[in-house]
């Protein structure tokens, strides 16, 4: 599959209901913590992965610009509501007003992990991407919060 076939917030759902029994049998066998820390550092893996996929596919040539080019595919069918606040070269600060993720994870009854299947994905997959580019996020609505804060900025230009 490639990385447009599908809407990445069904990729999400899907893949949320394959882990959602998996996790569940953690749970049983090794306990809430030790399942999160499993789930958590193997979603991190593959963020990065899917971040260096991306980055091939692009011919390896990366940036911020790129990188942010990339959002309208995590905002795909109203997924995210942006409110931009700055774009420059070096910085692309943003706050996700509505996040239809988090509410996604809640009604499949997985929003104690969800920030771990997807939020955790945010500052990862940019470091598969191109590790000059860093996430600075101090909230987001999966925790409770009002909006999320995403401050990406590049190293480099």
């Amino acid at each position: 599959m490639s990385k447009t076939d599908l809407p990445i917030l069904e990729q999400r759902r899907i893949e949320a209901n394959i882990i959602k029994p998996i996790f569940d049998e953690m749970v049983a066998e090794l306990g809430e913590d030790r399942a999160r820390e499993i789930v958590g550092a193997a979603i991190i893996k593959n963020s990065i992965a899917q971040g260096r996929a991306y980055a091939q596919s692009e011919g390896g040539d990366t940036s911020l610009e790129s990188f942010h080019a990339l959002l309208p595919q995590w905002k795909a069918n109203g997924a995210l509501e942006v409110e931009m606040l700055s774009e420059t070269p070096t910085e692309v600060h943003y706050n996700v007003t509505r996040c239809r993720y988090a509410e996604m994870y809640r009604e499949m009854g997985m929003g104690d992990i969800g920030h771990l299947l997807s939020c955790n994905r945010d500052g990862t997959f940019c470091t598969g991407y191109n590790p000059d580019i860093t996430l600075e996020r101090t909230q987001t609505i999966m925790g409770g919060a009002s909006h999320c804060d995403f401050r990406y900025r590049a190293a480099r230009e």
